[in-house]
């Protein structure tokens, strides 16, 4: 019969034997979690691989097609005739403007977003040709201005937007192409100038390189001109950096978004900022006209060469927190005829609050 020191001789064994089990048990629990970490991080990096060799297949090939300039914008114009301007800019598709927020004075979602757009391209055919008579239309130039998308550049956007980026992509190419349609069965000849804005891009923080590539109205347009390929009424030309020149008629426009003017909310408002600009751009390139968005403050002031857009969003959250004056959800739409350029413009509201339902 073991005695108490054998005894005590085992216990102590036996601790230590299981004080090693403890320690083994721990040890393999921390290599499990480190494998099943390291294996996450992997199955994350593969699919950023994935993610990464898609877009480059995709953008690789939309890239590769080139402008050529329509004949019918640069040909010597007659004086009867003329061209319908309009640009669709700050759209903001998929963001979502809840009404309890702003005093319900907007409200906005995909919904109301798809109304809007074809409020929008109807009335750019109804104000022209029903309207605006006694002009021979060579045709329709629709800018693309920026901010199509929501985005995610803002991490409530993200929380609160519709859907994800590539997935509202696919749904409004489909929106749009059956606009620009409309629009090709009305004018003999349209013509789609294209930038990027702010809310496209990939990066929270703005970039200068790559900002048109990395962005994605850039490849919303780059995917726009795949479809009217062989169409030989529906041109493109998606602009590489931040700005593009436009040739309609004898008239010089320089197309941009808009983010690059500073200031425009002391005395004076926005203009001071957008006179400046203007001037800016002049010392680097030749231009008539600056056509641009961003502020979603409808201005048309030719004399003072630009020509700013409203917003299909209309009023929303950041307005109202930073007491910016309420306007209502339009598109500019203008006239350009030879040796004058801006003949005639008007704001495009495509607003109908009971239709929308709210």
């Amino acid at each position: 019969m073991p005695n108490d020191a054998d005894s005590l001789k085992a216990f102590a064994s036996e601790s230590e034997t299981i004080q090693g089990y403890t320690a083994l048990s721990r040890q393999l629990s921390k290599v499990r979690a480190e494998a099943s970490t390291l294996k996450a991080h992997v199955k994350e990096l593969q699919s950023d691989l994935d993610q990464a060799e898609v877009r480059g297949r995709l953008f690789t090939g939309l890239a590769g097609h080139t402008y050529k300039s329509p004949v019918w914008l640069t040909r010597k114009p007659k004086k009867s005739s003329g061209v319908v301007c309009t640009i669709l800019s700050d759209t903001h598709f998929d963001e979502v403007v809840r009404p309890e927020e702003i005093n319900f004075r907007n409200k906005y979602d995909r919904e109301i977003a798809v109304k809007r757009l074809e409020t929008y391209f109807q009335k750019v055919i109804l104000l022209t040709k029903d309207y605006i008579t006694g002009i021979k239309y060579e045709g329709c130039v629709l800018f693309l201005g920026g901010d199509i998308f929501s985005g995610d550049i803002h991490e409530e956007l993200s929380e609160t937007n519709e859907d994800t980026i590539l997935a509202s992509v696919i749904f409004w190419a489909e929106q749009v192409t059956a606009g620009i349609n409309l629009l090709a069965e009305h004018f003999d000849y349209v013509h789609i100038p294209c930038v990027v804005g702010n809310h496209g891009r990939r990066t929270r923080k703005p970039r200068h390189k790559l900002r048109a590539k990395d962005n994605f109205d850039w490849f919303l347009s780059k995917t726009l001109e795949q479809r009217f390929i062989g169409n030989n009424k529906v041109t493109f030309d998606v602009a590489a950096g931040a700005d593009l020149i436009v040739d309609v008629q004898d008239t010089k426009y320089l197309l941009t978004h808009g983010d690059q003017a500073k200031g425009g909310g002391g005395v004076g408002g926005i203009w001071p900022s957008l006179v400046r600009m203007v001037s800016k751009k002049r010392t680097n390139v030749d231009f008539d006209y600056m056509v641009l968005g961003h502020f979603h403050q409808l201005t048309m002031a030719p004399s003072a060469g630009f020509l700013l857009n409203g917003s299909l969003k209309g009023y929303d959250e950041y307005a109202a927190i930073g007491n910016f004056a309420f306007e209502v959800p339009q598109q500019a739409l203008w006239i350009n005829i030879p040796e004058k350029g801006v003949l005639w413009q008007t704001a495009i509201q495509v607003t109908d609050r009971k239709a929308e339902g709210w």
